[in-house]
């Protein structure tokens, strides 16, 4: 399971198919947008998408047919409770260079600690629970 930390790489990484979106367990993002909402959409699509957007338009290299694949993945993410926005409550997030962090454990570790075997069954209940129910547009 990971933990994204960045939404616009974390999103292109889906989109390319570098990670699956059942991997996924949460993204913290720095952004504040609902992605049902066309307006805050298309500011979002903007910033990342063309040049003269923000500093650092992660999704420059993406045509305009792309943006129904990012704003799907974003859909899904939203639906499921895997896109956290700290932003929306306050907070205000720094970038990280780093963008994934990954959840697992080592067998040999799992079988030498009962206590951590049976946390690490547990969490994967809960990982499992946020599974996406949704089909993504096109199952790119």
């Amino acid at each position: 399971m990971k933990i994204g930390l960045s939404y616009s790489r974390c999103v292109r990484d889906i989109v390319d198919g570098k990670v699956g979106i059942d991997d996924v367990l949460v993204i913290v993002a720095r952004t504040d947008f609902d992605p049902y909402d066309d307006e805050q959409w298309a500011g979002i699509w903007q910033g990342y998408h063309q040049r003269g957007g923000w500093s650092n338009p992660e999704w420059s290299s993406y045509t305009d047919e792309d943006e129904i694949k990012f704003r799907s993945v974003s859909i899904v993410l939203w639906d499921e409770g895997k896109l956290h926005q700290p932003r929306k409550f306050g907070a205000n997030p720094h970038r990280l260079p780093y963008y994934w962090l990954e959840t697992s454990l080592p067998a040999e570790e799992l079988e030498s600690r009962p206590a951590v075997k049976k946390a690490w069954e547990q969490f994967q209940i809960v990982a499992g629970l946020s599974k996406s129910t949704k089909i993504l547009k096109d199952e790119f």
